[in-house]
């Protein structure tokens, strides 16, 4: 209820010419996310993110007879086969694997040609956990399709650099690569040496009774 009431203040605010984006994180059931998609119509969004679980594809049709809303999935796929269905049936109009989940490079790029034919752009996964290297493979798959999206992406602090040097840069609102060999990033191992590993977890999300919650 709170978030298109959200959108509304931020379309009076900046009007149409910035793109707005919404992620739920897989947390609704296929009437709640049918709902969302339809009241946020009025606001224009680039597409709304990971509605469902990646377990419940068949219920993005139920979406889709609902809202014209464009939708994004797949940052929790792991193959190729996980995104057929979404795309062939158009039930999405941005395909957002992680690379380092669905097989690299040669797996995007089989996942991209496959959503050309139907008209669905990319628009891969790229948090902060993926490291440097991941988001260059990214950025390189990126100029290399005619469907290209959009790129998610972080700022690295200078301790990532200076452990993993290279990759994109950023600039004017665009992601680039140089011409340096491979993917353009490096591992400096007298650097690392520096930070030795610590064990983190993400943090346990619960409902409001209680329960576990999947991050």
């Amino acid at each position: 209820r709170r978030v298109p009431r959200l959108f509304e203040h931020l379309r009076s605010k900046l009007g149409e010419e910035v793109e707005l984006l919404h992620d739920t994180h897989e947390k609704l059931g296929p009437i709640d996310a049918a709902r969302l998609a339809r009241e946020l119509e009025p606001y224009h969004l680039l597409f709304l993110e990971d509605l469902l679980r990646p377990e419940h594809k068949e219920s993005f049709r139920v979406i889709r007879q609902h809202s014209t809303t464009p939708l994004a999935m797949g940052e929790l796929f792991n193959s190729l086969w996980d995104c057929v269905p979404l795309i062939t049936e158009q039930l999405i109009d941005y395909i957002r694997c992680d690379l380092g989940h669905i097989g690299g490079i040669t797996a995007a790029r089989k996942v991209a040609a496959l959503a050309e034919a139907f008209q669905v752009k990319s628009a891969w996964h790229g948090p902060a956990d993926i490291g440097p290297p991941t988001h260059a493979a990214n950025v390189h798959v990126d100029i290399s399709i005619p469907n290209f999206g959009v790129q998610e992406m972080v700022f690295f602090p200078e301790v990532t650099r200076e452990v993993i040097p290279g990759g994109p840069a950023f600039k004017d609102g665009y992601m680039n690569v140089d011409d340096t060999p491979g993917l353009g990033t490096d591992v400096n191992e007298e650097a690392a040496k520096k930070y030795p590993y610590k064990r983190a977890y993400l943090p346990t999300a619960r409902r409001k009774d209680g329960s576990v919650q999947d991050w």
